[in-house]
């Protein structure tokens, strides 16, 4: 959120990734894998193929979320607007989430249309960024808005790693997954929190936590019997914010609050197999953090245990 608006709509961030994210996947379920094209032309083919189909749709949601969000507001100038201290920057979590997500699909998409692995690294990984970056672009044309230096930040951040893992590892072994929980907070402000599990989904950060799930099994040795996938997992999230700033909570009674969180994650893609479809679907699971024994440390309630964290 941005100034003094109070949206009527979901996060546009989190709709705009979930949207790309989910059509970046469903096109790798078409693409055939990149050690069976061998003919140039053929490569260029999917290439552009991919290209077109991508840039038709992203630019018919950018016209849409132009309509629906930005028109009714009156234009100005470009601008900037600091929004650093908001949501105790749950949302710019929200953003390294997204551009590492699109990146690694887009990453995975051009591997599999046949692009070599440098190529596919470096043009798949700059996506999450080139994706995102119109958003923030349309925020500075808006008067109620601004384009924020911390979610570009967030945004080439979140490619960066997804592009430096596979050049590093030709892999990501440490990914970032989400997680929500509904809360009795989004009553007190619906139309900034949500009203309704959909909206509350994308809107209310007091429910929503950010992780990062690392891959022990493929930093160990070939000989190991460490589980494939069993993974060791670090969260963030915050809670009482019913408010953008801290000084807003606290005038109005409420305690905004940082939480911690260290245990266990599932790493569901040792589970794939011969089915594009399968893999492709356990792939968008496993953006997901799935419920397990977790410790969590926050300033108020000091040091838990949650048998099954969401």
């Amino acid at each position: 959120m941005k100034k003094t608006l109070e949206p009527q709509l979901p996060n546009k961030i989190n709709v705009s990734a979930i949207g790309a994210i989910l059509f970046l996947t469903s096109l790798c379920i078409q693409a055939q894998p990149g050690d069976s094209i061998n003919n140039h032309d053929e490569v260029n083919n999917s290439t552009r193929n991919i290209a077109i189909a991508s840039g038709v749709l992203y630019g018919a949601a950018l016209y849409g979320l132009n309509k629906t969000w930005y028109e009714e507001f009156p234009r100005t100038n470009f601008h900037f607007f600091n929004d650093n201290a908001e949501w105790k920057q749950l949302d710019k979590a929200g953003h390294f989430y997204s551009a590492f997500h699109i990146s690694q699909a887009s990453i995975l998409l051009f591997q599999n249309a046949g692009m070599s692995k440098n190529k596919a690294y470096l043009w798949g990984g700059m996506m999450g960024f080139l994706i995102l970056a119109p958003i923030e672009i349309l925020d500075g044309f808006s008067q109620e808005y601004g384009a924020s230096w911390g979610d570009l930040i967030a945004n080439a951040v979140g490619s960066g790693t997804a592009m430096a893992q596979y050049m590093i590892w030709n892999e990501a072994r440490i990914k970032p997954k989400f997680s929500f929980v509904s809360t009795t907070l989004a009553k007190e402000r619906p139309n900034v929190l949500g009203n309704g599990l959909h909206q509350e989904f994308l809107k209310d950060y007091n429910g929503q936590t950010y992780w990062l799930s690392v891959d022990i099994y493929a930093f160990l040795s070939s000989t190991t019997k460490f589980p494939k996938w069993l993974n060791f997992v670090v969260g963030y999230g915050a809670n009482n914010m019913v408010f953008a700033n801290d000084y807003q909570n606290l005038a109005s009674g409420y305690d905004p609050y940082r939480q911690y969180y260290l245990g266990i994650d599932f790493d569901l893609s040792y589970f794939t197999g011969k089915s594009k479809l399968v893999n492709t679907l356990l792939y968008i699971v496993d953006l997901i953090h799935i419920p397990a024994p977790t410790l969590e440390y926050n300033r108020v309630d000091g040091i838990k245990f949650h048998f099954l964290k969401f």
